[in-house]
């Protein structure tokens, strides 16, 4: 699989939240689980730049969550993994960055988590797919209101 690091977040939240919690608990049994920086849920503010005097402004806000997780197994090795994602659930933020180290440190279950970011990759191609035919759908053609007759020189 050559789908960057950055991705697999994306990749992994194509699935329900019940099944991503599930296997991150089902993958740490054997686990200690260090929190490093603690699950939160908030809001995030999306701030642009006004086009005329180029001064901030905040268009809106919308949720996320995130945390960072040390994962330590019996025979010494460890993995750090950490996820932000657009959502109200910190519990969700905690299963992903657990995923993340996992799959980034090859622990055990590694070719399960492999297997979900392979399926949510297919999950959001086609709904990438969707949107861009949507928006294909939606495009107008203003070539029309460029004419440069005028009207009233045909009378």
């Amino acid at each position: 699989m050559n789908l960057e690091r950055k991705d697999w977040i994306r990749a992994l939240t194509a699935h329900p939240a019940t099944v991503l919690n599930a296997l991150a608990a089902e993958l740490t049994a054997g686990c200690d689980v260090k929190v490093k920086s603690l699950p939160q849920a908030g809001l995030g503010l999306l701030t642009l730049a006004d086009g005329a005097f180029h001064e901030p402004y905040y268009l809106g806000e919308f949720p996320l969550s995130s945390c960072s997780v040390e994962l330590s197994l019996a025979d010494g090795r460890r993995a750090a993994g950490g996820a932000q994602v657009i959502a109200d659930d910190a519990e969700l933020a905690r299963a992903l960055a657990i995923l993340d180290a996992i799959f980034a440190a090859r622990f055990p279950g590694w070719d399960r988590v492999e297997m979900l970011i392979e399926s949510g990759v297919l999950r959001c191609a086609g709904e990438d797919r969707r949107r861009r035919m949507i928006l294909a759908a939606t495009r107008v053609d203003f070539a029309m209101l460029n004419n440069t007759e005028n009207d009233d020189d045909e009378s």
